[in-house]
C-alpha cells in the first residue's frame, strides 16, 4: 500500500519515474501516449507565440468542440486539462453527497475531498469490474466514474450509465481514453471516421440533462505539458463549472491546440492511431500471458490491468522498466499493476524482463 507519507489519490503514472535522468527507465507507467505532439500540431501550437501578447479567446475552440460532438455551444466550457473538470464540480455544482465508482482515476475524488464533499465509494468487483446501477446510494446527488475506466479498462455501455441519471443528480463521467475504444478504431480503418457516431458508449449528445463529461486532449495528442481539457454537458452544469473557472484559465495554445484536433483530418488521424494501438494490445496481452500474468478488467483503453505476485513491480525496475502501481485505486491492492501499450519491440522486450522477474 501507499506509504503513510504519500496521499495516495495524488499518486499518478508519472511518479514512478522518479527524480533520476530523463530515459533512466523505460516508461510504460504513464498513459501519454506521444512523447511530444506530431509536427502539424507542433507548428500550429508555434504559430500561437505572435499571439500571446492577448488575452485568451476560448470562443474559436467552444464552436470547435461543438462542432466535433455535434452539440450545441452553449454544451461546452475549455478548461485547463480535463482534471480541472473535477476542480470546478466540486466548486460550483452545490453537492451534498458524492458517489465515486472505483477503482478508477483518483484526481476526481481529490478534488471532492478538498472542497469537504463527503464521499461515498462504490467498489466494483473483479476480474471484470462491471456496473451495477443499484451499487449506487440512492441519495447521493453526485456520481462520478470513468468510461472506459482508468486503469481497469472497461467500456460501461451508455445506456448502464444513463440508469444513474436522475432529477437533482449531477452524474460525471470522465471520457479521457473514449476516442481510444475499438469503435473508432474500425471506423477509421474504413474511412469512416467521424465525432459522436464513432463513440457510441460516450454520453455527449444534443441533449444532457443533469450530465456532464470530462474530455482530455493529453493522451492522443502528447499535450500533458499544455493542460488542454474540455467539458460537455447541461448547459445549465456548464454554466455553473464557469462560473467558478478563473479568468483565461485556458492557454492560447492549448485552444488552439482544440481547433485543430477536431478537424475531420484530426480525427482520422487519431483512429489511424488507436487502430496501431489495438494491434499493439494485443501483442501486449499475449507476451503477458505467456510470462504468466492474470489479465483483469476490459480492453478498451491504451493500457493493460495485470495481476501478478507481490514485489514485481519493485523487480520490473530493477529490470529498467517503469510500471504503474495500482495499490493507489480504492479497491486494488499490490498485486495489480498497469502497464501503457507500447511498440511490440517494447513488449518483446518487457516479456524478457519478466521472465527473469518471475524467475522463468
Amino acid at each position: 500500500m501507499a506509504s503513510s507519507g504519500e496521499d495516495p489519490l495524488r499518486w499518478h503514472g508519472d511518479d514512478e519515474l522518479g527524480a533520476g535522468p530523463a530515459g533512466a527507465l523505460i516508461d510504460l507507467a504513464v498513459n501519454v501516449r506521444r512523447p511530444a505532439p506530431p509536427a502539424w500540431l507542433a507548428k500550429v501550437l508555434a504559430g500561437t507565440i505572435g499571439e500571446l501578447g492577448a488575452y485568451p479567446d476560448a470562443g474559436p475552440a467552444r464552436r470547435a468542440l461543438a462542432a466535433r460532438h455535434q452539440v450545441a455551444v452553449e454544451q461546452v466550457l475549455p478548461t485547463a486539462g480535463g482534471a480541472e473538470v473535477f476542480t470546478l464540480v466540486a466548486r460550483g455544482s452545490g453537492v451534498r453527497r458524492a458517489a465515486v465508482v472505483h477503482p478508477q482515476f483518483t484526481e476526481p475524488e481529490a478534488a471532492l475531498r478538498a472542497a469537504g464533499i463527503p464521499v461515498e465509494r462504490v467498489l466494483l468487483p473483479g476480474p471484470d469490474f462491471a456496473l451495477d446501477p443499484d451499487l449506487v446510494p440512492a441519495d447521493a446527488d453526485l456520481v462520478v466514474v470513468g468510461n472506459p475506466t482508468n486503469p481497469t479498462g472497461v467500456l460501461h455501455p451508455a445506456a448502464t450509465l444513463r440508469a444513474l441519471a436522475r432529477p437533482g443528480r449531477v452524474l460525471l463521467v470522465d471520457e479521457a481514453f473514449m476516442d481510444a475504444v475499438p469503435t473508432l478504431v474500425e471506423r477509421a480503418r474504413n474511412e469512416r471516421v467521424e465525432a459522436t457516431p464513432t463513440e457510441p458508449e460516450s454520453l455527449i449528445a444534443p441533449v444532457m440533462p443533469g450530465v456532464l463529461v470530462a474530455r482530455s486532449l493529453t493522451k492522443t495528442w502528447g499535450l500533458a505539458g499544455i493542460r488542454a481539457g474540455y467539458a460537455v454537458g447541461d448547459p445549465t452544469l456548464i454554466d455553473r463549472l464557469a462560473a467558478q473557472q478563473p479568468h483565461w484559465s485556458v492557454s492560447t495554445p492549448a485552444l488552439a491546440a482544440m481547433v485543430a484536433t477536431s478537424s475531420p483530418e484530426a480525427l482520422a488521424e487519431a483512429g489511424r492511431e488507436m487502430a496501431s494501438i489495438t494491434e499493439q494490445r494485443a501483442h501486449l496481452v499475449t507476451r503477458l500471458r505467456e510470462a504468466g500474468l492474470e489479465i483483469v478488467g476490459g480492453r478498451s483503453a491504451p493500457f493493460v490491468l495485470v495481476r501478478g505476485p507481490v514485489g514485481l513491480r519493485e523487480r520490473l525496475r530493477a529490470e529498467g522498466f517503469a510500471v504503474r502501481r495500482c495499490d493507489t485505486f480504492p479497491g486494488l491492492d499490490e498485486r495489480y499493476l498497469r502497464l501503457a501499450v507500447r511498440e511490440p519491440a517494447v513488449s518483446d522486450a518487457l516479456a524478457a524482463a519478466l521472465g527473469r522477474a518471475l524467475g522463468h
